[in-house]
């Protein structure tokens, strides 16, 4: 479910989870939503929201998401190379493809790349399908990866252009 606001962002809900509190009358019920809000150009966040009714929780994890987002360096639509995260039991492999490939990705991931803005890559989800941890280690691996930019900036060298 993706949507764009008034914002210019992009918000998909990668997880709703209805959760149950016994008490003496009988269960209260609860929910947790777990959202990913990119703007289409670079940036992402997730966000996790807890609350009784179910817009409400959206709306805190959107909030959150909005908050906790990190740029990323996307090169002609894809990542500039293979990146892992990991985070638990989770790794996420991100790896380059060339034009027209497409995202072939899954659940977690696959929001986080529309949400991003990156039209082809290959992505493996390895240890554990749990969407928490799933997009948590994908976040850990963007966050990684550097342009040659900033990395020739950091070491003080000169980026070149390459020779045809």
């Amino acid at each position: 479910m993706a949507e764009q606001n008034d914002t210019g962002h992009i918000e998909k809900i990668v997880y709703l989870n209805r959760v149950a509190k016994v008490v003496k009358g009988g269960r209260r019920f609860s929910f947790s939503a777990l959202v990913v809000v990119g703007d289409g150009q670079g940036k992402v966040g997730y966000g996790l929201g807890k609350a009784n009714e179910v817009p409400e929780a959206i709306r805190k994890a959107t909030e959150r998401a909005r908050k906790d987002m990190i740029a990323v360096a996307v090169l002609d639509g894809t990542l500039p190379y293979l990146v892992e995260g990991r985070f638990g039991a989770a790794r996420v492999l991100l790896k380059p493809a060339s034009k027209g490939t497409g995202i072939i990705a899954g659940g977690p991931v696959r929001a986080v790349m529309e949400a991003l803005g990156v039209s082809d890559i290959l992505t493996k989800a390895i240890g554990t399908n749990n969407p928490h941890n799933v997009l948590k280690a994908t976040i850990a691996g963007l966050a990684d990866v550097e342009s040659a930019g900033d990395v020739s900036a950091r070491r003080g060298k000169e980026l070149e252009t390459p020779r045809k």
